[in-house]
């Protein structure tokens, strides 16, 4: 029997679990951030989270007057979870930049500044960075600096205290903002478990043991691979068995997987031959809600189902079955992006010593052996071209091209990437050169449905069949559309 919660009630127990899923879906929590209740609920529960998310996760919850913060460890590289504007934009590198100099600068500050003295500072540090500086004449500039200081309000690290940061944006000759800083919440904000100084990898972020190099007991060793099963399965649309090593096999077919991860969140695991996930009916515990609204959600949902349709038509073998870039070979390859962008002028370098499936899946052999010395098994999946992909968006977008906004239905490449870049996302499919796999939970999406409304704006909706089921049963008809 599971452990964890057994300090509540059963009467309180889908109130710790709310709690639970804020904390998670929230690693920061603060007075007014998501809201004003979330720190009361938090803190009520501090004691036994502290507990529960240490002991399932490996994950430490640190509480303060005003603060809550989860320090997450990390598997792997995550490209999905990107900071947002207040408008819903992904940051890009520029505002990652000047969010990480802000940081710095109000370090430097006392317990007020204002804006375009915070600029000022920013820019002083930017300039030394080949390719970025931060001019304030420039529109664009004071626009992605403005996201940054914005992104920091939202979260309480800064209050206005008077002016308007929109105003210095447009015209910062006339206008001018004052802000109070947190000190607590800022520090809150940005709580490394490294000395980043002395990183020569991006890897040497990661927890787990392999990317640290480390080794423990067997005990220890049993008891971080179970953290980490745990962890792929919270942290991911669904953990496939064909993505695992072999010490994580195991553990993600181990029915205290179920029990904890059930206890804890008040979530469903659901299990199916192909692997495991969380199911989150609510929606308050994921970061991507799919389906969901918006152009590039609704061309992305149409784009599955043609997907999956044309796997099931095909059989097994008249598509090309591919197998796809196994976990550690995904991280290697990122960790080479970013370890190519390191500086070679900083601290850094001073510092360093040198330079569907079931029914449409095949397998193929290759030297791996599993805990019984058993040969494993290398997993291929239908591979779909750029030029299919293409031409079933220009299908896509004459049929209820009505209901997607008109910036993106002009210009269907861009469209193409970010559905597909939102399909990888939800491990639907995973992006290849010269084409995409299709994953086993892309089945799901085969029955889709979809209509455009009459009425002025047109709005596409479109809803996958009614199935309770993440991944397509090998026994499972087409549903009627």
């Amino acid at each position: 029997m599971s452990r964890v919660s057994e300090g509540v009630s059963p009467l309180e127990l889908a109130d710790y679990q709310k709690a639970v899923r804020l904390v998670l879906r929230h690693p920061l929590v603060t007075p007014g951030y998501p809201d004003r209740t979330a720190l009361a609920t938090v803190r009520r529960w501090a004691g036994q989270l502290r507990t529960d998310l240490m002991e399932v996760l490996g994950y430490r919850l640190v509480t303060t007057a005003d603060t809550a913060r989860l320090q997450r460890a990390q598997d792997g590289l995550d490209a999905t979870r990107p900071a947002l504007t207040r408008a819903g934009r992904p940051f890009d590198r520029r505002r990652y930049a000047y969010l990480v100099l802000t940081l710095a600068a109000l370090g430097r500050h006392g317990a007020q500044v204002a804006l375009g003295e915070l600029a000022d500072a920013v820019a002083a540090d930017a300039v030394r960075i080949d390719g970025l500086g931060l001019d304030t004449a420039r529109k664009p500039d004071r626009d992605a600096f403005v996201d940054a200081v914005t992104w920091l309000t939202e979260r309480g690290a800064l209050t206005l205290a008077d002016g308007s940061a929109t105003a210095w944006a447009g015209d910062p000759e006339r206008a001018e903002a004052l802000y109070d800083i947190d000190r607590e919440i800022l520090l809150a904000v940005h709580h490394p478990t490294r000395v980043l100084q002395h990183l020569t990898s991006v890897t040497a972020l990661l927890d787990s043991a392999d990317a640290l190099g480390m080794s423990a007991g067997r005990a220890a060793q049993r008891r971080d691979q179970a953290r980490r099963a745990r962890r792929l399965v919270l942290e991911n649309p669904v953990a496939y068995y064909a993505d695992a090593d072999t010490e994580l096999l195991g553990q993600l077919r181990a029915p205290a997987l179920t029990e904890d991860l059930e206890r804890l969140t008040g979530l469903t695991v659901e299990r199916r031959a192909e692997g495991v996930a969380l199911i989150d009916t609510s929606g308050r515990l994921s970061d991507i809600r799919f389906p969901g609204g918006g152009t590039v959600a609704q061309a992305a949902l149409l784009l599955a189902a043609r997907i999956s349709a044309a796997v099931q038509r095909s059989g097994r073998h008249a598509l090309d079955l591919l197998p796809a870039p196994t976990a550690a070979e995904r991280l290697a390859a990122r960790a080479r992006r970013i370890d190519g962008a390191l500086p070679t002028r900083s601290v850094i370098a001073e510092f360093a010593a040198t330079d569907e499936v079931g029914a449409y899946q095949t397998h193929a052999t290759y030297e791996t052996h599993d805990e019984a010395g058993q040969e494993r098994e290398e997993t291929r999946y239908p591979f779909v071209t750029d030029s299919w992909l293409r031409s079933r968006l220009k299908e896509i977008t004459g049929e209820y091209g009505a209901g997607f906004a008109a910036d993106l239905r002009g210009d269907p490449d861009r469209l193409l990437d970010q559905a597909l870049d939102l399909l990888a996302a939800m491990s639907l499919i995973a992006r290849v050169d010269g084409g995409a796999l299709a994953f086993p939970l892309l089945a799901r999406y085969r029955g889709v449905t979809a209509r455009v409304k009459t009425r002025t704006p047109a709005r596409l909706l479109a809803q996958p069949p009614d199935r309770t089921s993440l991944f397509a049963d090998d026994t499972a008809k087409d549903p009627t559309p």
